[in-house]
């Protein structure tokens, strides 16, 4: 499968889905290819399933048109399955993946195992946003389309600061911003620019935050009972950890807060600067990511769990320091 066109022929339904809690890579990736096979194929009737979008991520045209139920049983001539590393972090559209008449994947996680009847994963890709943006007709990806795109791409390299950032991620990149869409507003709106809200929980944050492992690592653990306080939800955290990542000599960020919805049951995030394989730890979890950033969802005593990831965290530290 060497472009996006080649599993189309003869399709006329086809679902867009990504991993629960989907981030910038993932909407980017699924609202991108929406309106590539909305702009291109009219006959095709394309759907978007994801989990809730968070609000910075609703600068991109279309969301609104974004499916977040999973009760119907339509079956789709094509599933194509994006930026989920695993069959199991497609949440509820797991169900159309396994009764659609055909399946593809495309990821750029190294973890990925290839689960789909075909499948695109290129690891060495800063984003599946990188990927899919090359697998397009470049002269047939519009303004919508290319907005999606870059966002996926900037949300993944962390403005282009992160280690995964190649020279083709560039080249993709530049070949978007031609399309005359308002690259540094999107950064700011993304990036930057915080609800009141949201400021007051970055401020409670760092307030809360606190070094361990002899300040190599840092530490903020959210409970329920807090963030009612703050009327915050998993939407309005976006950011703190990449705050804490840049406190000076820090190697490993991490953040933990509780669910939503579900009781005993926490997210975490981590990021690290220049040695900590995050993405190993995660998937001692069940979780995943990159090397330097990665996650994973648990359920249990969060003291426990946190005990558990910091002696992991613990042991490449005190290796690399070794060494």
């Amino acid at each position: 499968m060497n472009n996006i066109l080649s599993c189309l022929e003869g399709v006329r339904t086809v679902i867009i889905a990504g991993h629960t809690r989907p981030d910038g890579d993932c909407v980017g990736a699924c609202m991108g290819l929406w309106h590539y096979l909305r702009d291109n194929y009219p006959e095709i009737e394309a759907d978007v399933r994801l989990e809730p979008v968070p609000e910075s991520y609703k600068v991109i045209a279309g969301v609104e048109q974004i499916i977040g139920s999973y009760e119907d049983d339509k079956v789709y001539d094509l599933f194509i399955a994006l930026d989920a590393s695993d069959k199991g972090r497609l949440a509820g559209a797991q169900k159309y993946f396994d009764t659609a008449k055909h399946r593809i994947c495309i990821d750029h996680h190294i973890s990925n195992p290839g689960y789909a009847d075909e499948n695109m994963i290129v690891s060495d890709a800063s984003s599946t946003c990188e990927v899919l943006t090359g697998l397009m007709a470049m002269e047939a990806i519009s303004y919508d389309a290319a907005v999606a795109l870059y966002i996926g791409i900037i949300c993944d390299t962390g403005v282009f600061k992160y280690s995964n950032t190649s020279h083709h991620t560039m080249d993709m990149a530049g070949c978007l911003m031609e399309k005359g869409i308002p690259y540094s507003d999107l950064i700011d709106d993304v990036f930057y620019r915080k609800s009141y809200k949201q400021n007051k929980i970055l401020g409670y944050a760092l307030q809360k935050c606190r070094p361990v492992l002899d300040n190599r690592m840092i530490v903020c653990v959210l409970e329920r009972p807090e963030l009612d306080r703050l009327g915050a939800g998993h939407g309005d955290l976006e950011g703190i950890i990449d705050q804490l990542r840049l406190t000076r000599d820090i190697e490993v960020a991490l953040l933990a807060s509780a669910s939503d919805t579900e009781a005993n049951t926490y997210k975490f995030s981590m990021r690290s600067n220049h040695f900590v394989d995050v993405a190993a730890v995660a998937g001692k979890f069940g979780g995943g990511g990159h090397v330097r950033a990665a996650g994973f969802s648990a359920v249990g005593d969060i003291n426990e769990i946190y005990h558990t990831a910091e002696a992991l965290i613990k042991e490449q530290l005190d290796t690399c320091t070794m060494e």
